[in-house]
């Protein structure tokens, strides 16, 4: 995908929540306070969040199909973080706003309980190497925090090309139990190149790989801590 011309930091602001690096938070004598949804979005519109947005097609698509719904985004990638606040400026989408961070760590300490109405995680990275596998984002306890984060009845999406991962994922669902399976929205055929979930979700389908779809319910009781 080309690379979308750049914007002056004054043009990108609106779309771009700050997060203090590593060190200043290290250094912090008291935590970062939760995010304000409607100071941070200008309304009291319910808000979903994608976690590790890539270059933003979803949110992208999203937010234009929804006005009615705020969308936050976190990925780890600054490159990538840019990349997508450049083609939301460049389409006006005020109903967005990204982040660069963990999300392991932005979903605890920044994200309040019972605040978002649905969670995305699509494609999360597999790292495949097994002395890897501490870096991905699907643990027991981001599960929990994705249904501490959720209102009841609030939504859990997943999507992923990895068969062995899918499984895991459901496996730490199920044993976490705040969920109800529900059936996973099957896609439609694209009407344009771009109608399409994620660029990875496009790559995958035009190649003719499989792909596993998950989609969960939170129970309503009070979030586990």
């Amino acid at each position: 995908m080309r690379q979308p011309s750049r914007l002056s930091p004054e043009e990108l602001a609106p779309y771009l929540v700050a997060t203090p690096s590593a060190r200043t938070l290290a250094e912090a004598k008291e935590p970062l306070p939760v995010l304000a949804w409607p100071a941070l979005f200008g309304n009291e519109h319910p808000v979903e969040i994608e976690v590790g947005f890539g270059k933003g097609l979803f949110l992208l698509n999203a937010s234009e199909a929804h006005p009615e719904v705020n969308f936050f985004g976190v990925e780890i990638e600054r490159k990538y973080v840019y990349f997508t606040a450049t083609r939301l400026a460049k389409r006006q989408r005020s109903n967005v706003k990204v982040a660069q961070g963990d999300a392991r760590l932005f979903l605890r300490d920044r994200i309040a309980e019972g605040s978002v109405q649905a969670v995305h995680v699509y494609f999360p990275d597999p790292w495949w190497k097994k002395r890897h596998h501490k870096r991905r984002v699907f643990t027991e306890d981001f599960v929990r925090q994705c249904a501490r984060i959720l209102k009841p009845q609030g939504r859990f999406h997943i999507v992923t090309d990895v068969e062995e991962y899918h499984q895991i994922i459901q496996a730490l669902v199920t044993e976490v139990a705040l969920f109800t399976p529900l059936a996973a929205p099957e896609p439609g055929q694209p009407a344009h190149e771009l109608d399409y979930l994620t660029n990875f979700e496009r790559k995958f389908r035009l190649e003719g790989r499989p792909i596993y779809r998950s989609a969960y319910l939170r129970h309503p009781s009070p979030p586990s801590t």
